[in-house]
């Protein structure tokens, strides 16, 4: 008897221990209640408290539920109301493009204001020549110009003349060509004998020099600019961050347009950036094919906040083809084996009904499912009824850019079990984005609601990365990446939305931006 009691009293006081380690594992070490929280999952959209431990989150629910895993280490935040969000994911950007990392630089509202024509040749060469007199030698100068001279193939000559000792690129605001002089050329490795590169071209004055080049043909002058100044890409990452956090992006994609593997992952590594990256692959070309081995095939991790992964091709920008058809079934072939996730920027309907042709006759929907092929901006007009079909079948999300796309059916599209997903391209304030696209759609009917709206932002950007186990929700074992905001956005009238912004910002459990509230 003494043995059997010996033995029963151990395996009590063994489970007493056990249950008070499971109790007090699951004390949190953050509270937040007296909310309105939004939590992007449609079996609970809104609850009224959130509980923290770590980095993820612990539990949702109502005060009284979330108050009882509060212990005497635990803090609390009284919400007094506040709205609470997931953190938005902004799910296309590019590092150092929309002001350039060089050191010279004129200023220009024309790509803001969304201004096609540009300025003057005039006002562009005063700009250049003012940036001149205190230029080093070698220093790069750079501008934005639009239409009204991007096509001007005198401006080579007068770059030349003008600068003859210093690096000059003037980018179209909206990313699809760029104006070089000699010393450019130099810089980037590059002569005016250069065939086109596979998805680009150049164009040339009557002499044959290089006045301009596009697409592919960029990335040469992008990788050259930035590996000159990583120092300054590394500051603009670091404060286009800062400002993210003021309006409750807590993650960022930026394409690697505008640098080199090597260049991104050293600036990485020594910036102070808090928000989740991730860098996705654009393949510099020259005329003999695409440069494959510059990026790697797999997913790595340059720090714990940051990944790289996915390939991203300009297949056309409102015009033909920038690839034949026989390297698009090898682009296509290549993601097939590969699995890495393939986004596009695709921009007119006869583009894209011939890449939905080459993806259906390349593989079926079971292979092409699990790698989510995405369509950046959603330039892609009413997609058909069969269209509709084989992107709901093949799982392609639609990435809508709302300042480019006012006209798109996004709400049909949802109605129709395609995945919609926001593609900012350099819009700081998520909540101008949703006012768009839940009041100011061209057709009133395809505007979606604001519930709608987060979700995309959020849960469905998340899922557009592979990470919707991760983040996206506000959700028992979630990360802990929040916002509390100003105002409601759910009730507030549509044209207040845009004066929103976070007045705390968290990720991985940590606040991260804060300001009086």
């Amino acid at each position: 008897m003494t043995k059997v009691f010996f033995h029963y009293f151990i395996t009590v006081c063994c489970l007493s221990l056990i249950g008070r380690e499971n109790l007090s594992g699951q004390s949190a070490d953050l509270i937040l209640t007296n909310g309105k929280i939004f939590t992007s999952d449609t079996s609970k959209l809104f609850v009224q408290a959130i509980a923290i431990k770590g980095n993820k989150i612990l539990a949702t629910g109502s005060d009284a539920t979330i108050e009882k895993l509060a212990s005497s280490k635990t803090k609390q935040i009284d919400l007094k109301g506040k709205t609470v969000v997931p953190g938005f994911n902004d799910q296309h950007d590019h590092a150092a493009f929309q002001q350039s990392p060089a050191p010279l630089r004129y200023e220009t509202t024309d790509d803001r204001d969304l201004n096609w024509d540009g300025l003057p040749k005039a006002a562009v060469l005063d700009s250049i020549a003012r940036l001149l007199q205190k230029a080093k030698p070698g220093e790069w100068i750079a501008g934005m110009i639009g239409n009204r001279i991007f096509h001007d193939t005198s401006l080579r000559h007068s770059l030349d003349s003008m600068a003859p000792n210093n690096p000059v690129a003037l980018q179209v605001w909206w990313g699809h060509g760029i104006v070089v002089n000699q010393k450019c050329l130099e810089a980037a490795g590059l002569g005016d004998d250069l065939k086109d590169p596979v998805g680009g071209w150049y164009v040339r004055n009557g002499e044959g020099k290089i006045v301009s080049a596009h697409e592919n043909a960029q990335i040469a002058f992008w990788h050259a600019i930035a590996k000159a100044y990583p120092g300054a890409v590394k500051k603009m990452m670091e404060d286009f961050g800062k400002e993210q956090l003021k309006g409750g992006i807590t993650s960022t994609l930026f394409f690697g347009s505008s640098f080199s593997y090597t260049t991104i992952t050293a600036i990485l590594k020594e910036a102070s950036i808090p928000q989740r990256l991730r860098i996705v692959a654009w393949l510099n070309a020259t005329h003999e094919g695409r440069q494959l081995s510059e990026w790697p095939l797999t997913e790595v991790h340059p720090t714990s906040m940051s990944t790289i992964s996915g390939v991203k091709y300009m297949i056309n920008h409102f015009g033909p083809l920038n690839f034949t058809v026989d390297t698009l079934k090898r682009i296509l072939k290549e993601a097939l084996i590969t699995k890495r996730q393939l986004m596009m920027h695709i921009s007119g309907d006869s583009a894209f009904g011939v890449l939905l042709k080459l993806i259906k006759e390349s593989g079926t929907a079971e292979q092409w499912r699990p790698l989510r092929v995405r369509v950046e901006h959603n330039m892609i007009g009413y997609p058909d009824s069969e269209q509709r079909k084989l992107l709901r079948d093949y799982g392609i999300l639609i990435m809508h850019t709302p300042k480019y796309n006012m006209g798109s059916p996004i709400r049909s599209l949802l109605r129709d079990d395609i995945l919609v997903g926001v593609a900012p391209d350099g819009t700081i304030n998520p909540f101008w984005d949703i006012m768009v696209i839940t009041t100011q759609q061209t057709k009133p009917e395809e505007n979606i609601t604001r519930e709608q709206a987060v979700i995309t932002y959020t849960k469905t950007n998340a899922f557009a990365e592979f990470r919707e186990k991760e983040k996206g929700t506000l959700t028992k074992g979630m990360l802990a990446d929040l916002v509390v905001l100003s105002q409601d956005i759910f009730s507030i009238p549509a044209d207040r939305l845009p004066a929103t912004e976070s007045v705390l910002t968290m990720i991985d459990g940590k606040i991260v931006y804060e300001r009086t509230w």
